[in-house]
């Protein structure tokens, strides 16, 4: 069947994101440099503890329900759970949260090769984004600041919706918005359980890069449980690929 429309992953796939994880500690020190300008008197290294206590029991409690709560929550709660006791709402939990983006922001580049890609699909098919990330409004403001939205007819972001993949509903949501049927939609990214699996499960074909960089920035290659319809090494690779779908 024609492809009519090809959805992307986000990070790592049209956006790179430098060392891995390496931005993480650095842009959580930013966030606890505001909560302490804010009043918060906690040393980093408890906050850090409480932090990703905090984060990982969010996601065990999400793992069946595939829920994405914003980045926000996993602030307050770990304010909360540090003793202080602040809204989701306020002023205090925002700044923080602009506090990571804004060091985050410093490891994000984009794919060159993507962005060839990109042009040279963009009129040919409808394209879309499908991304698991709890922090939308920098998602967004990273695609304003490449220059990227331009080529996008929809735009879907997990936390926006309160649902990451591999669920079908943010699968649907994307094709609903730009009307187009599974069997004729491909879906583009570099995490096997999450690109693959919840694209296939949506009736969807689905293509898989693995990067050069994978090894660097993962300790393994994870499993790949469900099998992609074809696997890039480079996003310029990607046009071609599809005509072959």
């Amino acid at each position: 069947m024609k492809v009519e429309a090809v959805l992307f992953d986000l990070f790592d796939t049209l956006l790179l994101i430098k060392g891995g994880d390496a931005f993480y500690i650095p842009s959580l020190k930013r966030l606890h440099g505001s909560l302490v300008k804010n009043g918060v008197n906690v040393s980093f290294e408890e906050f850090k503890s409480v932090y990703f206590e905090v984060r990982d029991s969010i996601y065990a409690e999400n793992s069946k329900s595939l829920e994405e709560p914003h980045f926000k929550v996993r602030v307050w709660k770990t304010l909360q759970k540090l003793g202080y006791n602040y809204e989701l709402s306020d002023s205090i939990v925002s700044e923080a949260t602009e506090a990571f983006c804004e060091e985050f922001a410093h490891y994000i580049t984009p794919d060159r090769k993507a962005i060839y890609a990109l042009e040279k699909l963009h009129g040919k098919y409808k394209l879309g984004i499908v991304s698991n990330f709890a922090l939308p409004e920098f998602a967004r403001k990273m695609l304003e600041k490449f220059k990227l939205k331009k080529y996008f007819d929809t735009i879907i972001i997990s936390a926006e919706i309160n649902k990451r993949k591999p669920s079908l509903e943010i699968f649907r949501r994307a094709l609903s918005e730009i009307n187009v049927e599974p069997p004729k939609a491909v879906m583009v990214g570099d995490t096997p359980d999450m690109d693959v699996v919840g694209a296939k499960k949506a009736g969807m074909k689905a293509i898989l890069i693995e990067r050069e960089t994978f090894a660097a920035d993962r300790p393994t290659r994870p499993i790949i449980t469900v099998k992609p319809d074809k696997i890039i090494k480079s996003m310029e690779e990607l046009p071609k690929t599809i005509e072959d779908c």
